[in-house]
Order: C-alpha cells, then structure tokens, then sequence
C-alpha cells in the first residue's frame, strides 16, 4: 500500500500508520535549562538558607526570590561582539540584625549575582562569542545496588551492597565465606554491621537479633549471628567509638567527636544528600514509604538494607544490573548547571560568614556582605573548561541536532575512557527505544558516547522513556472506560458479581453502549476483550517496561485495531518470545522508535550490516553542506523533522502573511545598529492574530564553527500566507524545509580499469563542472591594534615600502573592501607598529634624509593572506575603542575580515553515501569517456561492486534502483526505516517505470562504443 509521507510531497511506501508525530528534538535540552531556571536555583537557595554568622547569634541572611532580566545583547550582537549570551540574576535578600542596639532590625534588599549565561532556542549557549553545547551525561543513578559475586572456595554466590548518594559518603556492605557481614563507610576500614547496627541505637543483642529474625532463618547461615561473634563493642557508646576509630584513626575517640560525626555522616542534609532520584529508587528497591522529601538516611533505611541483604544471601531475589537504563539516569544541562552552581554559593557562603564576623551593624547591608565572584567563577569554569561543554559541531544541522541529542558516559562524575570495560560499553536490551544501539563512535569512546532514540524522552527523575501503545486483553467496566468499551468483542462470558449463575454478556458478543452502561450498573468489574490496541500513548522507563510484555511495532492490525493472529513476536525483559496476544500489555508506537535521528534518515536500515550503519549514521554529521542543495529522492519520511528541529532552517513562529522578503531591521533592533560593511535583510510577517509584525533576520555567508558557510535562502514569497511551523528560509543543507546532504547522482556499479580498487570512486568531470558538489568555506582573519612602548600601532593605507598595486583591494582606512578577490600574500588590513631606533643601513639614512622623520619610525605589520589561501572578501568587521567596544586591554581597535572560498570536488577527495560506503575519488574522467547507458546518458560516478558483498549493506543496491525508478517517474518517495518498500515493490516500481525489473542495464564504454561484459 502506497500512502504519502507526512511532508505531503513524497510518496510514503510506509505499511504502519503514525501514531505520534516526532517531538521537538531538542525538548531534552530545553526543559532541562527552564526547570533549572524555575527550580533548580530555587532548591539551591533554600538549601543553604539561612546563613548566620559563626556564632549564630549576631546576624542571618536569608535567601528570598530572585530573577532573571532581559539579557543585555541579542545573540547575534553576542556572536559578532564576541560577548556572552547572558541575563543578569537579582535576589532578593533579608538580613536580620540580632544583637547589640539594632537588634530585630531586618533590611530587604536586592543583590545583583552577575549575569548568568542563557540558553538560545535552539539549545545552545553562546560564550565569548561562539556557541557552545552543553551535552547530557549519562551516570549510574543514586540509590541502592545488591551485587553478586561467587566465594572461590565454597562456590556459594555472596551479596554486597552498595548504597550510593548524590552527594556524601558511600556505604558498602559485604558479606565474607564465613556468614559474616562487614560495613565499609567512605571507602575506610571494615567494620562489622552489627556495630553500625548498635550505633544506631539498638545496643542489646536480643535486641539486634529480633530486628533480623524473620529474615535471618537459615539453618545452615546465622549471618546476624556470625557477625555478633566478630563485634567486640557492647553498648551503643562504645560501637560509636568503635567506628570513630575506624573511619578517623588517629583523632582522639570521645563519645561526643563519635556521635557528631556519625551524624554528620547520613543524618546531616548538608552533608549527605540522596537526592530525590536516590530516595525514589530506594524505596522503590526496599519496599519503603519514606516520603520524598525526606533526602537523608533513617535508622529504618539501614535495617531494610541489612535485611534486604540476608534475604538474597538466602537465595530470594535477584541481583542489580548496574548497566540498566533502569540504574543510569541523565544528568541534563539543568542538573549540570545546578551542581557548579551550588559549588559557588558554597565558597560565597564562606566569604558571607567572614564578613559577619567583621563587619559593623549600623552600616551592614546584604551588598556589602554578598561576593558574587564565586558564583559567577563557577559558572565560567563550567562553560570554559567542563568536559561536558563543547564547541558545536556544526558542519551541518544534522551534526548540530545530534550533538544537541548527545549522551556521553565520560565526565566529572562518570566513567574514564580507561576504566570502563566491555559491559558498559555494550547494547543492553533497556537501550531499546531510548538509547540507539547503532549510532556511537568507532574509536576509544565506542560505547561511551551515545544518541537519544527519536522517541524517547527524559523524565523528572532522569530516566529515559520511551512511548508504547496501551494494548487492553481486559478492561474495568467503569465510567472512565465506557468510551472505550464501546464496539469491543467479548472473548468470554461475563458473570454477574451479585448471582455467578447469571450470565451479563456472552462470549463472541460486540458491545454496545447499552450492555455497556449494563456492566457498569451492575459493577461487573474487568471484562475480557479480545486483545484491542488502543490509540492511548504512555512513556514508560526501563525499570517499568521490564514489567510488562510488549509487542513490536509491526505486528498485524486489522481496521479497528485488533491483532490479526492469535500469538505476535513480543518481548520481555531480555527475552524475545511468540507470545498468545492476551498476554500483550503494550506495543511499539513507530518501528523507528530504537534508532537515532541520524540512523532514521537511512534508507532500507533493515538491509544494512550494523557496522556499516554505524559508519553511515557518523558520516552524514560529515557532510559539507554544498552550494546547489538538493533533497533525496529515496528519503525516509524524517528529512524535513530533522531540518526543522536543528535550528538552522527559519520557521514561522505564528499563523500569517509574509509582507516582505528582504525588510531591513526594525529601527531600534541591535542588527540596526551593527557596524558591518554587510546590510542585514529579513522576512517580515504580519500575523493572522492582529498582533505586532514579526521580523525573522536571513544570515548570510556566516561563517560555522566548523568554517563551513552558513547561509540561508527564502523560499516563501511576499503576499504569501503561511502556518505556524512553516519553513520561510532554507539554511544550510537543505533543500525546501527537508534535510539535503548530498545529491542525487547517476551511479553505475562496475570495474573501470581497476580505478575503483579499494572502495575507490570514479567520477565524471561534468559533476566537477556543473557545481554538483562545490562547496564555501569561510576563513575568518583577525588584527589588532595595539599600545606598544613606542606609541600605538595604527591601522592605515599609508604602509612604508608597498606599492600602490599591493594597496588596491584596501579602502582609505586601509581595509579591504566586501567583493575583493584576494590571493596569498594580498594585504587585508594594513597596520603599522613604532619602530624602535637601531643603526641605519644606507638606503634608510637617504629616505631620512629625503623624507624626514616618518619613514624611519614604523614597521609594516599588515594582516596578509595565508600561504595556500584565497577566496573572496564576504565581510568585515570593526571594532574600536571610539565606539565603546569591549576590548580586551590594551587593543585600541579590532578587525575582522571574512573570505569565501570556493572548493570544487577534487581527486583525493572523501565521498560517502548513507550506508557507511565510503570511498576517495581516484579520478576524475571527462564525461565522453564515461560508461553510458542504452539512451547515451553518460553515468555520473561508477563504484566497485565489490564493496557490497563482504560489507553487507545491500541498502545502498535496493536505494539506487529505488531511486532509478522514482527518478523516471518524477517522484520523491519515502521509505521508513524497518518499514521501508520491499523487493517486490521496488520491482513493480520499475517496470512502472518502463526500466528492467532486474535493474540491470548494459553499459557501454565510453571511449570505444563497446558494451561492457
């Protein structure tokens, strides 16, 4: 069945209907920042409110509301100022005096802390000028975790546990060959549970023994026992001691120094914090109903874990997977941001108490007490130096959108590329649906380095869930479902709960709203249906998916959403079974719901080797974006989503009418006030609602972190009328709102004078000549003039011993002009430095003599083009103390020029296609010499047939003749991943087509005229 795509324009050859639209792609990143900005700060000032002075009798400062402003500069300003996209952050603050005459005298106030970097709308951050992402860390979550491990010489299994905070210190609990359970606490020295037991608060034996006595029942293992033997403390002062030696050796043991410190330890918030996530999952894995709020340790805590120890060393339940998605939770840039943050205020809060201790109360003020350095330190170490804020990938916005999506298991507080081994690196069956098993890089980070699902979202606690379908085998016969209910088939009789003998419905019967409102009259409780899929979407997490039994995507449906057989491929936990469909619980929402995005925009994935699909999915984040775009013909239905969610493309933000293509800016917008030789244009668009008009600015020939153009182009019309959501300019690498890396081209799979050996690639000099695969490159040159000893430097045209013909590209400031073609060695800007007095040679004593003073003082220090270099003069910008600049000290003016390069394909250059066929163009042939098909078409680039069969990515054979086909026919078509045309199809497509249903074709040679064997 053919049915068109989701963009309108393509034919889809999709079989399974969509039941939820592709989300924002970079949701994750931009609700992470906004609960930071609503809640994350919030938490961090009640945490450390109130401060008080040492004593805690003279002063308390309190924390109240704060607020971000409106950031000082756009972000485009920020980006050509080389400024930081940044609001500032005000607190409001109350102090209260307590003693000597002011006391009781409480002063409101508010304190500005610095500006505080924002994030864009597109997720990025802009630091110093250029963007920068923040990516996800993927780390073991808080809470506790029970481990296996076999005794070599019983060959028994033994337990250890392992409760592991967000913040504080770790305790280990092991067991020993000889029932005896031992407590490490901060990594320190073994001590009997029993003494942390008794340290509790329980100090009798009886006592101890009677908290375990229910669990602790095995003949054979008296483990509270053993380990009683082993405690040489009595009472509970002297297990306090006890430990007080083992985990401080050295410091003097008093029961006072013992007691504080073992509260400091697990009861202190300060100290030791489990964090919501750890309080959740410990519960959860001990069958408490501690409140959430409650982020500390309790006595009940301790013993449920000793308890729930004892029991699986007596051989009920199961051990914890610790490479789970169920056990490793995302930290987002929020959680990031949070945690250098609060190490600020901690260092401000220190400095907040010195000046209590010192300061006078007639004048002191919350101003004068708060230092916001700290803080605003913390957050610039956090975006300069974190491993996790990196420089944005942007060659092209697929490389951008999946460096937004990133998961990286490296970082402070995960792994080390060194230490991590072959379990954490491997797909695990949790990834399904939310982390890609596919996409990861190939070096030292394999593993490490992942991609978020297309589906798949992050929860408030941090872990990644994934959309099902609810599927109903049973269902309550209650007002809630009587909808539902409605048109459902009986598959067995049901029962009336006030007389069993009576029958309310029978089996085989439909329901109809009458029977219906019947069973809910008579409270006839679950009711069994034939297994229906509803159109109900739940996301659930790996720990709760691991409960139920699930269908995949592609199990058959009929019209009203009933399953066509009676048992389905299904799976649960790590298992894949042919499951009766009664049994299933839920179903995949999409068959691309495993994979990436970049994995999704693969055709015919299903025929790929996973290794090559690896290279596929890595190297079209590889692509130069090209001048001339076009967009697959064989696509897969997720080109224009991507596009639309990298934040390259223009999108309307309303419902209305564009008034203008090429509007100047507004007259009091920062871009009206840029100082750029270039004129900044835009879409201007009068909203449908009456509402002011909306000015969306067009960049053009920017430069790309990646030195690749960034240049977008209009493709809607003035007088139009547009939705909201609706393309309005292309940006780079795409082609009419869809994603467009590469082009479509003629290719033939043949030998050619072993040319192609080695995955070598042939290609026709009319690619070369038509511009198919020219891309821009902008290199951006910079100068400074400077203060010297001698006097500033001065950017000028009058530069010593330079002719006029080196001078001609440069204005009357002696700045090259936009439009200049420029060679190496070409002056850019030209400058010159004092010179400091030496001997003078002969000829300069004649120029003195001639000409005075001024040619003996400088030196030419002009910027010139690079050796290897040339392109054409895009843009300049200009800098300078006169226009109130920042500069950094001691520059009186900045410049930056801009030069556009065109490069052509060439011989030695890398071509790729998107199932990880890679290969380096060996030559370029002249298109008469080309092998040409029957109609004298000359093909366009020939590959060696003998880099499909040993590399197993027959989607690249299946792509060409699909595309071949829909070429002729004049179409665009899409063909999802796991969904995709069949052989079959694309067999009937070509005889539509009137081509050969083998899709072979003899070719000729171009040179002789003779056909090919």
């Amino acid at each position: 069945m053919i049915q068109p795509a989701e963009n309108g324009h393509r034919v889809g050859y999709g079989r399974i209907p969509e039941m939820l639209p592709v989300a924002n792609l970079i949701e994750t990143q931009l609700r992470s920042f906004n609960w930071f900005k609503r809640e994350g700060l919030r938490e961090l000032f009640e945490e450390i409110n109130p401060i008080t002075d040492y004593t805690g009798k003279n002063y308390e400062l309190k924390f109240l509301d704060y607020e971000f402003g409106l950031p000082k500069f756009d972000k485009d300003e920020c980006r050509n100022r080389d400024m930081t996209y940044a609001a500032p952050l005000r607190i409001n603050t109350r102090l209260t005096i307590k003693t000597g005459e002011n006391a009781g005298e409480i002063k409101e106030s508010e304190v500005f802390m610095g500006d505080f970097p924002i994030m864009t709308e597109e997720g990025t951050f802009i630091v110093n000028g250029t963007e920068r992402v923040v990516v996800s860390q993927l780390v073991r979550s808080p809470g506790i975790y029970f481990t296996a491990s076999e005794d070599r010489a019983s060959g028994r299994m033994l337990y250890a546990a392992k409760l592991i905070p967000n913040r504080g210190a770790w305790l280990e609990i092991e067991t020993s060959g000889k029932d005896v359970l031992t407590v490490k606490i901060d990594r320190k020295r073994k001590i009997p549970v029993t003494t942390l037991v008794r340290a509790l608060g329980y100090g009798a034996n009886n006592e101890i023994k009677a908290l375990f006595a229910d669990v602790d029942n095995n003949p054979e293992h008296k483990f509270i026992q053993s380990t009683l033997e082993k405690d040489s403390s009595t009472d509970v002062n002297d297990a306090l001691v006890e430990m007080y030696k083992k985990i401080r050796p050295g410091d003097p043991p008093t029961v006072e120094n013992a007691r504080a410190l073992m509260t400091a330890l697990f009861f202190n918030p300060r100290r030791f914090d489990l964090s919501k996530v750890g309080r959740f999952k410990l519960n959860r894995r001990l069958g408490l109903g501690t409140d959430m709020n409650i982020r500390t340790l309790s006595n009940d805590d301790f013993i449920a874990i000793i308890r729930k120890l004892i029991e699986l060393n007596n051989g009920a339940g199961e051990p914890d997977d610790i490479d789970h998605l169920g056990n490793r939770r995302v930290r987002a840039v929020g959680e990031l941001l949070q945690n250098q943050f609060r190490m600020g205020l901690i260092r401000m809060e220190r400095i907040i108490k010195e000046r209590m201790t010192i300061c006078d109360a007639a004048t002191v003020t919350a101003a004068s007490l708060i230092n916001a350095r700290p803080v605003v330190a913390a957050i610039k170490e956090f975006f300069g130096s974190s491993q996790l804020s990196q420089f944005m990938d942007q060659t092209n916005p697929l490389a951008e959108l999946t460096h937004k999506r990133r998961l990286s298991a490296l970082g402070p507080g995960g792994l080390s590329r060194e230490r991590a081994g072959f379990d954490v690196r491997d797909v695990h069956h949790s990834h399904y649906g939310r982390i890609c098993p596919i996409e990861t890089p190939e070096g030292p980070n394999i593993g490490l380095i992942g991609s978020l699902a297309t589906f798949a979202r992050v929860n408030e606690y941090g872990f990644i869930e994934t959309p099902f379908r609810r599927v109903y085998s049973t269902m309550p016969a209650d007002k809630a479902h009587r909808d539902k209910l409605v048109g459902r088939t009986l598959r067995d009789d049901v029962l009336d709960p006030a007389n069993r003998k009576n029958k309310l419905a029978k089996k085989g019967d439909l329901l109809d709203r009458e029977v219906v409102e019947a069973l809910i009259k008579a409270k006839a409780g679950d009711v069994p249906i034939t297994s229906w899929v509803s159109d109900e979407i739940q996301f659930l997490s790996a720990d709760e998916e691991d409960h139920y039994v699930v269908a995949q995507a592609n199990a058959p449906l009929d019209k009203d959403s009933h399953f066509t057989e009676e048992r389905t491929t299904a799976r649960t936990k790590n298992l894949f079974l042919v499951a009766d469909v009664n049994r299933i619980e839920y179903m995949d929402v999409s068959p691309k719901q495993t994979v990436s995005v970049a994995t999704a925009l693969i055709p015919f994935l299903e025929h790929d080797d996973a290794n090559r699909a690896l290279m596929g999915s890595n190297m079209q984040r590889q692509a130069v974006p090209l001048v001339v775009t076009e967009a697959p013909i064989v696509g897969t239905g997720m080109e224009s989503a991507a596009a639309k969610d990298s934040g390259e493309l223009i999108v309307a933000r309303v419902d209305g009418t564009v008034v203008s293509c090429a509007a100047p800016p507004p007259a009091d917008s920062p871009a009206d006030k840029l100082d750029s030789f270039k004129r900044e244009l835009g879409i201007l668009l009068k909203p449908d609602d009456g509402s002011a008009e909306q000015w969306y600015p067009i960049h053009k020939f920017e430069r790309s972190n990646q030195g690749t153009c960034l240049s977008q182009r209009v493709i809607v019309k003035a007088g139009q009328h547009v939705a909201a959501g609706t393309a309005l300019a292309d940006g780079p690498a795409t082609s009419e709102g869809e994603l467009a890396l590469g082009r479509n081209i003629l290719v033939a799979f043949m030998p050619w004078e072993g040319y192609n050996y080695e995955d070598a690639i042939l290609i026709s000099e009319s690619v070369v000549r038509e511009d198919k695969y020219t891309s821009i490159h902008i290199e951006e040159y910079e100068i400074e003039a400077r203060d010297t000893k001698l006097g500033p430097e001065e950017i000028t045209r009058d530069i010593p011993n330079v002719s006029d013909e080196t001078l001609k590209n440069l204005d009357e400031r002696g700045i090259v002009y936009i439009g200049a073609e420029v060679h190496p060695g070409d002056i850019l800007v030209g400058k010159i430095t004092p010179k400091g007095e030496s001997e003078l040679s002969a000829e300069e004593r004649l120029l003195r003599a001639i000409f005075g003073e001024k040619a003996r003082e400088v030196r030419d220090s002009s910027l010139r083009v690079p050796h290897g270099e040339r392109g054409i003069v895009v843009d300049v910008k200009i800098f300078s103390r006169e226009t109130k600049d920042e500069l950094a000290p001691g520059v009186n003016q900045l410049v930056r020029v801009y030069v556009a390069q065109k490069r052509k394909i060439a011989q030695g250059d890398k071509m790729a296609g998107r199932h990880g066929n890679k290969g380096v163009i060996a030559r370029i042939l002249p298109a008469e010499d080309m092998p040409y098909m029957p109609d004298g078409t000359p093909v366009e680039l020939v590959l060696n047939p003998l880099g499909v069969p040993s590399r197993m990515n027959l989607g690249q054979v299946l792509e060409t003749h699909l595309g071949w086909a829909a070429h002729a026919l004049g179409l665009k078509v899409a063909t999802p991943v796991f969904d995709g045309a069949s052989e079959e199809t694309i067999e009937a497509e070509l005889v539509r087509a009137g081509l050969p249903e083998s899709g072979k074709i003899t070719l000729r040679d171009g040179r002789t005229g003779e056909q090919f064997d």
